[in-house]
């Protein structure tokens, strides 16, 4: 079930992609996905906190900062540094993660996410805009996105002592509907967004180069911290941490760079990106299976 939900998600986004619905439709699921499904799951996960969980956003957030200067580095472009660095957590990696390990993995991947979107918002802008963003109006960004309020919601409910309840099926229940929803509505969004997008032999031999270069980047990292970064229960969090690595750039990207700089360059390397990402996490379910 956990691999069937997301395939039948991304056949449905791709029958209605061709539909007078299909622009609503995907505006409508990125939303719930982004502002409804994902804070309920963080809000859950982060109220009824697991070992690890505050080294697991360290990392993703330390990984995308050493990915980004990293690719800066090497390609001496901003944009292509982001696309290398910030990925596709929202509607690709959780049900990704879902199908690859089932929805025990919601926690760690929670951690991994918040990490990853504090970053988005704090380089996103910065990398795609020609003005220097002033520190207050960052602060606030990333204190209005919809990760950290649902972070701000769950402390709340700590602190009111909510975790302690002996019965909380209610919450169980709105918990299993989020992450339904969550896996649905992601893959639902990325059917009808490649169905409805060219891509070329060029950018896809391109985004295979970028692909190869990023595992490499995973293996080294993910084994560094392995065996020198003494995090909680790492031995259950190694294969998520990992699946950062095989992830597209985030979708978002072309929206900021489009706003900012009126053009779409990164269309291209989401684009393809996006669909050398998904062969490589079928790769990764088949080794993941036979290991």
């Amino acid at each position: 079930m956990a691999l069937l939900l997301p395939l039948f998600g991304f056949l449905c986004g791709w029958g209605l992609a061709t539909s007078q619905f299909s622009t609503p439709l995907k505006s409508l699921f990125a939303s719930l996905l982004a502002r409804v499904f994902i804070p309920v799951v963080i809000i859950y996960n982060m109220l009824f906190y697991q070992a690890g969980s505050l080294s697991l956003m360290l990392f993703s957030f330390v990984v995308a900062v050493l990915l980004f200067y990293f690719s800066l580095g090497l390609f001496k472009d901003p944009l292509r540094a982001l696309c290398f660095s910030y990925v596709n957590m929202a509607w690709l990696g959780f049900p990704f993660a879902i199908a690859l390990f089932g929805p025990e993995i919601s926690a760690p991947m929670v951690a991994l996410y918040v990490g990853g979107s504090i970053f988005g918002n704090i380089w996103a802008v910065t990398s795609v805009s020609s003005d220097k963003q002033a520190i207050p109006d960052i602060a606030k960004k990333v204190m209005q996105s919809p990760p950290i309020m649902a972070l701000s919601v769950a402390l709340i409910c700590r602190i009111m002592g909510v975790q302690h309840l002996e019965l909380h099926q209610s919450l169980d229940l709105i918990y299993s509907l989020a992450k339904t929803g969550m896996s649905f509505t992601g893959m639902c969004v990325l059917g009808m967004w490649l169905q409805q997008t060219k891509v070329y032999k060029k950018d896809l031999l391109q985004s295979s180069g970028v692909a190869l270069l990023k595992l490499v980047c995973g293996v080294v990292l993910c084994g560094l911290t392995y065996w020198m970064i003494p995090i909680p229960n790492i031995e259950q969090y190694i294969g998520v941490m990992f699946l950062l690595f095989c992830l597209p750039p985030a979708a978002n990207i072309v929206a900021l760079e489009t706003h900012y700089q009126g053009t779409g360059t990164s269309a291209r390397y989401i684009a393809s990106g996006t669909i050398m990402s998904c062969g490589v996490v079928m790769l990764y379910g088949v080794v993941l299976h036979f290991i």
